[in-house]
């Protein structure tokens, strides 16, 4: 076991409240199947960021239609990716275009939460066991949507928790915007 592989993560991530710590029971739960990112089970791992310029004190959101609301970066893993951080990075990539993301200010995993999603489709409604890093980019006018359903905004703290409806993830934003007064 490394420390980056998902045992390592979720073996040594500690909770900051009671709902944070069911929620890395569940997560290191799924560590006794055969995949913990399989997409066919109704609990599994994703891999997430908030992607900031320091400089600037700015993150990047993305609209996800599924979800209807400007979320965080992120999503499964592909076959064959067991390291969370590197999910993240990948994810990070794809969907902002953005070549220059790295681990801010260290590879921590800042949040872990476990997130309801909708059906759609023939896929039934489920849950992810998320695992949320701090990236940062210092090329933000170089960010480009995936498509064209899926814009992107880079916003200030304050109102990027004005603009998703997510709760869970005003709580990752909070998380990153005091890493961001712990550098300043």
């Amino acid at each position: 076991m490394t420390a980056n592989s998902l045992t390592g993560v979720l073996n040594t991530y500690r909770a900051r409240d009671e709902t944070e710590a069911g929620d890395l029971a569940r997560a290191r739960a799924l560590l006794t199947s055969d995949d913990p990112w399989r997409r066919s089970t109704p609990l599994h791992c994703t891999a997430s960021a908030v992607i900031v310029h320091p400089p600037t004190r700015r993150v990047l959101l993305r609209w996800h239609a599924r979800q209807q609301s400007w979320l965080q970066i992120g999503g499964h893993a592909d076959p064959g990716e067991t390291v969370p951080l590197h999910v993240a990075l990948r994810e990070g990539r794809e969907e902002t275009g953005l070549t220059d993301l790295t681990p801010w200010p260290d590879d921590a995993l800042a949040h872990l939460v476990i997130v309801p999603v909708p059906a759609a489709g023939a896929e039934p409604a489920h849950e992810h066991a998320d695992l949320r890093f701090v990236l940062a980019s210092e090329t933000p006018e170089a960010a480009r949507p995936e498509t064209p359903s899926a814009p992107l905004r880079w916003l200030s703290f304050d109102e990027a928790r004005q603009t998703t409806n997510e709760d869970n993830l005003r709580v990752t934003l909070d998380r990153a915007a005091r890493l961001l007064d712990a550098a300043a």
